[in-house]
This record gives C-alpha cells, structure tokens and sequence, in this order.
C-alpha cells in the first residue's frame, strides 16, 4: 500500500508510534512524509531520526506551521529535546510540503493513501490550490474527531484548525475514514509497561522521545497507531458509513465534529475497537521489523 504520512509528531508521543508502526509494517509502502503545526522543520528532523535508526531514506518535508483562519494555539516539538541522542538530517527543503504532496499524488493516481494524523492545515491547502487532487487519492484515513458521545469536545486535531478540518471533510475523496477519540481513548498502555516493552530498532528512540513525554503524563493512547494499523487489519476497528460536518460556529464547540449514520455517506468512522487485538497486532509488526 503506498501511503503519503502527514503529521504533528513531536507533541503526542503517539505520533511517533505510528511512524514505527509504518516503518514496521511489510504491507507499507511510505512515499513521504510531511510535517505539520509549529516547529515543523523540528518534527522533520524527529522523523527523520526514527527513519534513519533503521536505515530508511524516506522524503521529509516541513510544512504549513500556522492555521488558516484563527489565531495559532502555540506548538512546540518537545520530544526534539532527545535528538542530540540520535542521528538525524537537518536540513530539509523548505517551503515544498504542498507540492511534494501534489506532485506524488499525481504520479500514482488512484493508488496513495493519505494518512493524516496531525492538524490537517496541509490537507486544506493541498485541496484548495489543486482541487482535483481528492479525486485521485485512493483513499483518506485521519486520526480526527470525537463522534459519539453527546458530551464530546472538540477533538485537539481540528480545534487547532478547525476551518481546515472543514474543508478537508467536505473533500470529494472516493474514501474517506478516520479513528477518532471515541475507540483511541480505550487503548492506553501505562509508562512501566512502555518501558518494558518498547524494544528493537524501530521502537528504542520513540522510548527516547517517550520519556520526554513521561514527564508530564504517566500512560501514552494509542490515537495515531490505532489509526494507522485499520490500514492493515480490518480487525481492529469496526467502521459504520455516514456524514461528518465540523462546526464553524464561534464558541466553545468551535472544530467539534458531528456525525449521522447514513448507508450512502461517503465518510466512515470507527464506532468499535479491538484493543487486546490491536496490541497483538502492533507489538507483532514492530518486533518483527525490529529484527528484519
């Protein structure tokens, strides 16, 4: 599967995850990776260590760090504070994130899978300035979204930009699926166990960078994983078709996504997942590229 990774790693810890997951995966065939929010040229350079901790050259691109619209939520890349531990390229081409997409995109019509895990600014603009780009995607899957629960909030992805997520939903992709907190939030592993277990190549610097993260909390979710192995087993999750809006409204329910089940829409969301499953499955793929 060709898959375009489009992320905010250096927050969450779970965006990293994800990229070893990727990097695990045999099934996975990652044409490039663009980074998103701000600090992107940061972000690059974590990405870039975790692809060099396993010999993988793989196009890194830094891109848009501000949203459209609304003032910016200020994001910072802590995790970059471990990158003095790892080897990493420092110098990236600036300024090309959108086009990299664009370009790619173009080069394998009908057969890319975007995966979007960060803010999804690049998405937006991406669609906006070549709009016949959702038509040749295979297919989009987004970490995104609280769905289910009437007491939900907005989800941190689109709340940093909230007029992005709207444009991204209203895309006419062939495809469109996202993971959002109502399943993530149930596949959590506490610090100890992280320790513990987060061993091989492909996983020892996202410990690294785990630490960073430990300081301020005690357990790392499974967000961007999750989102990402629904790629690869339809076990995991369990999808149901419908129609997802984004309010626009400003107020406290500004970037909060709503979703009605309908057999016709064209969005799927996951309303079920596997944990124990999913674990199996990620501890199985990252341990056996650890060894490749």
């Amino acid at each position: 599967m060709k898959i375009l990774l489009d992320t905010d790693i250096g927050t969450d810890i779970d965006d990293a995850v994800a990229l070893a997951y990727l990097l695990g995966q045999p099934s996975a065939e990652l044409l490039g990776i663009t980074t998103v929010s701000g600090s992107a040229p940061q972000r690059a350079m974590i990405a870039s260590a975790q692809c060099r901790a396993v010999s993988r050259s793989i196009p890194i691109y830094p891109g848009l760090e501000r949203p459209l619209i609304i003032d910016p939520i200020q994001q910072t890349a802590p995790q970059a504070a471990a990158l003095s531990r790892w080897p990493h390229d420092r110098l990236f081409p600036q300024g090309q994130a959108i086009e990299f997409l664009r370009r790619t995109i173009r080069q394998h019509p009908g057969e890319i899978t975007l995966l979007a895990i960060g803010q999804l600014t690049n998405i937006a603009v991406l669609f906006t300035l070549d709009p016949e780009i959702p038509h040749l995607l295979k297919q989009l899957v987004m970490m995104n979204g609280a769905f289910l629960k009437p007491d939900r909030i907005p989800e941190y992805n689109n709340m940093l930009d909230p007029h992005a997520a709207a444009i991204v939903w209203r895309a006419p992709v062939p495809r469109v699926r996202s993971v959002g907190l109502d399943v993530t939030l149930q596949v959590t592993m506490p610090a100890g166990d992280v320790r513990a277990r987060f061993h091989g190549a492909l996983l020892e610097p996202v410990l690294d960078f785990a630490e960073v993260w430990f300081q301020s909390r005690a357990e790392i979710t499974f967000h961007d994983p999750l989102a990402a192995a629904t790629l690869f087993d339809e076990r995991v999750c369990v999808f149901q078709r419908g129609r997802v809006s984004v309010d626009l409204n400003p107020g406290p329910e500004l970037g909060q996504t709503s979703w009605r089940a309908d057999d016709a829409g064209n969005h799927a969301i996951a309303t079920e997942v596997d944990a124990p499953h999913f674990l199996e499955h990620f501890f199985r793929i990252v341990q056996n590229g650890a060894h490749a």
